[in-house]
């Protein structure tokens, strides 16, 4: 995908910030300040759109949009990292570099397994990347063609790779948003499918080889939300019972609805040709500021695991870190709900999580009015650890991470609007940029007088997943020390059936 700010801009200051970053700063093995512990982030530099996600050989494999030179966003290249359990990554090798065609934006990968391309040897079976070229000349002349699809291949478990000698495969017919193609294999018709974002709507095109693409129809140019550029699209199918969905995941920026970047999906019916929506309600995949770009692994089976970037364009740039920027939102197992909203995508923790879990402390059938310390069930988790909250009737709450510096992020649930929300009004460090702080709201779409809620906090972020996933919301934020304190305030009485606290150990070893 593609920031929209000038690129010269951009350069110039990527080039300040690395000689300054070169001079005073060296890794230090994921211990600075700010840096995530059970997040996936970049030793150093820039990240921001998780690409290519597929998983082959017993191994996930993530690619990312990625600028080695400097902690702002540049020239992109598709960093790598692989996982056997989605918790813990090894960082690999940059996959693709930019050449003579452009930078490499985003895209996906799929495993070729009955070499349909013909890139197959030796009964090696093929890891097919299909990617956006980017051709940042074309772009500053103000052409309308600077945006290609192009393939490349790996016959080594994607280690190495080979750009076709044919790029692009996919030529821009004229229009300066023409990118990040997720491409799948429908069976029944036995083609491989993109979907496309192009400004303000998905294309969706086909081929039998991922050589010669042919357009199929368009989606989207009067459905959705269309407060920014569509980008980063997914499509794939679920069930739900007996009836299956077709899910078209888009990413829009800006245009989300806290402000700036978020995700947006449909639910219809594909047909090999025409994606089809059930209805007109534009639904949110997660309502805070802080998850964009967000896509799902390939050749998981029906097991649809969803990945996101840790940020927002707003202030991706400008965020206080300094010797790398940006991470992943935690992998996210989705599935199909009945909700006030109809039928939804839910989102959850990934169960192989229990991986990192240390020690479980819970208190049970407590009642509460006024404001609760709770501190003790977080001492001793390094501000890494999984909270989760019953309460048995509903009313409002409001649960507080602060320190002694008097900063504090608030999650809670405001019954008269029936809303849940995330406030880093004072969080800490937000005078990068006058968006940053403020408080974040999203809907409630159970109608149970109940509510469970499922608070991940690492360091610099809080994942919110409450009433089973129904709403997800994700937020990044700069306190200078440590959250070490924990309470929960409620103005009437309150009846809570449990609260749990679980800490969660560093992934890097």
């Amino acid at each position: 995908m593609k920031k929209s700010f000038s690129i010269t801009l951009t350069l110039v200051f990527a080039l300040i910030v690395f000689v300054g970053y070169a001079q005073s700063n060296t890794i230090k093995d994921y211990h600075e300040q700010y840096r995530p512990q059970i997040h996936f982030s970049p030793k150093g530099h820039w990240m921001n759109d998780p690409n290519g996600m597929v998983y082959f050989n017993e191994t996930y494999h993530l690619f990312y949009q990625y600028y080695p030179d400097a902690s702002v966003w540049g020239p992109m290249h598709w960093g790598h990292a692989t996982s056997k359990d989605l918790v813990h990554w090894k960082e690999l090798s940059i996959a693709l570099y930019p050449d003579s065609l452009g930078y490499i934006f985003s895209g996906s990968a799929v495993v070729d397994s009955s070499n349909t391309s013909g890139f197959g040897k030796n009964g090696k079976i093929p890891l097919v990347a299909i990617f956006t070229h980017h051709d940042p000349k074309g772009d500053a002349a103000g052409k309308t063609d600077f945006e290609t699809q192009s393939i490349a291949y790996s016959l080594d478990n994607g280690i190495t790779w080979t750009k076709y000698a044919g790029n692009p495969v996919l030529k821009n017919p004229g229009t300066r948003d023409f990118r990040d193609p997720k491409v799948m294999w429908h069976a029944s018709q036995k083609k491989w499918v993109m979907s496309l974002a192009v400004h303000d709507h998905i294309s969706f095109y086909s081929s039998g080889d991922l050589k010669t693409w042919n357009k199929e129809s368009d989606f989207g140019s009067k459905e959705g939300a269309h407060g920014g550029v569509w980008e980063c699209p997914d499509m794939f199918s679920m069930k739900l019972g007996d009836k299956v969905y077709w899910i078209l995941i888009v990413n829009i920026n800006p245009g989300g609805p806290n402000g700036g970047s978020a995700t947006q999906y449909f639910l219809g019916n594909f047909d090999g040709s025409k994606f089809t929506p059930l209805d007109t309600v534009t639904r949110w995949l997660d309502y805070g500021p802080d998850e964009y770009a967000g896509i799902t692994w390939s050749n998981t089976g029906s097991r649809k695991v969803f990945l996101g970037w840790m940020s927002n364009w707003l202030y991706a740039n400008q965020v206080p870190t300094e010797i790398w920027r940006s991470a992943t939102t935690l992998p996210r197992e989705l599935s199909l709900v009945q909700s006030t909203q109809g039928v939804v995508l839910a989102s959850r923790p990934i169960s192989e999580l229990d991986e990192i879990k240390t020690k479980t402390t819970v208190l049970q059938d407590l009642t509460l009015q006024g404001e609760r310390d709770f501190s003790s069930m977080i001492s001793g988790t390094k501000s890494q650890y999984q909270l989760k909250i019953t309460v048995a009737e509903l009313k409002d709450y409001t649960v507080k991470l602060s320190n002694s510096d008097k900063e504090e992020i608030l999650i809670g649930y405001d019954k008269e609007n029936d809303r849940y929300y995330i406030d880093r009004t004072n969080s800490g460090n937000s005078n990068f940029h006058k968006n940053f702080a403020g408080r974040f709201t999203a809907p409630r779409l159970t109608g149970k007088n109940e509510s469970d809620i499922t608070i991940v906090v690492d360091k610099m972020s809080v994942e919110v997943f409450a009433d089973g996933g129904l709403t997800t919301m994700t937020a990044i934020y700069f306190s200078s020390k440590e959250f070490s304190a924990l309470t929960i305030l409620a103005p009437k009485k309150i009846s809570i059936r449990n609260v749990a606290v679980t800490g969660l150990g560093s992934i890097w070893k």
